[in-house]
């Protein structure tokens, strides 16, 4: 694992949408070089709580930081565009749905980001986004659009755009799920070497207990908008302390 530096504070996080408390007062901390997996069933607030550390939800309260960015949730947040800005800028965010752009390039679609947001030279930005489709193993399709692509190389080329924008952690929210079981290797590979080559930061939503098992450094137990339950994989896999961990993973090992 990475230093012990938290890229990553979740504190006292809660989450309504109306009357519905869908995250519970979660705390957590992401430490860099880390990859960790959150896993449980549908809406235990999983997914929530990532979209949370970006800002793609306003939590309700609590507290998020990424890379030294400090948000305090809670409806103050469009005061503060700058800093949410900021903090996006910090997180690369992979969806269930790949959220290309149809009408670019692979390579178009990687260097978006950079151009627009971050002001990147065409050329250069075009060097990077192509040595980053390499790293997804994608450099043939650099000029292909998405519908010419398949689910897998389209979920491939949205962790390159994601990763061209040098984020300090990437959040993957079930990035497997919506793919054909015979592709869903190759994305997992690339996730792979992601956390084993590039060191990189990762939170992972997922129900792929092969890739937690081989790559995570910590698995979290989402239940009911807590985190009930947090260990290696070893202690998760072996050593499961409550029921309702034992019977999720029981359904779908």
């Amino acid at each position: 694992m990475g230093s012990e530096r938290a890229v990553v504070k979740v504190e006292n996080l809660h989450k309504y949408f109306g009357n519905l408390e869908v995250v519970r007062g979660v705390n957590m901390e992401i430490h860099e070089g880390e990859v960790v997996v959150m896993f449980g069933r549908s809406g235990a607030g999983k997914s929530t709580v990532l979209r949370c550390i970006n800002f793609l939800e306003d939590p309700t309260s609590g507290t998020i930081e990424v890379d030294g960015i400090r948000l305090e949730g809670g409806h103050h947040t469009h005061h503060k565009r700058e800093q949410v800005r900021q903090l996006r800028i910090r997180t690369g965010m992979v969806f269930q749905q790949f959220n290309l752009f149809p009408h670019m390039t692979a390579l178009h679609n990687v260097i978006e980001g950079p151009v627009t947001v971050k002001g990147f030279p065409a050329a250069d930005a075009r060097a990077m986004g192509l040595e980053i489709l390499a790293k997804v193993g994608l450099a043939d399709k650099a000029e292909e659009y998405p519908i010419r692509l398949s689910g897998g190389q389209q979920q491939r080329v949205a962790i390159a755009r994601a990763l061209a924008m040098e984020p300090k952690v990437m959040l993957f929210d079930e990035p497997t799920s919506a793919l054909d079981p015979e592709l869903i290797g190759e994305v997992l590979a690339v996730m792979k070497s992601l956390a084993t080559e590039m060191r990189m930061t990762m939170i992972v939503v997922t129900h792929e207990m092969g890739f937690a098992r081989e790559v995570a450094h910590r698995m979290m137990f989402f239940h009911e908008g807590v985190i009930l339950e947090e260990g290696t994989p070893q202690q998760m896999f072996e050593e499961t302390r409550f029921p309702e961990t034992r019977r999720f993973l029981d359904a779908v090992l």
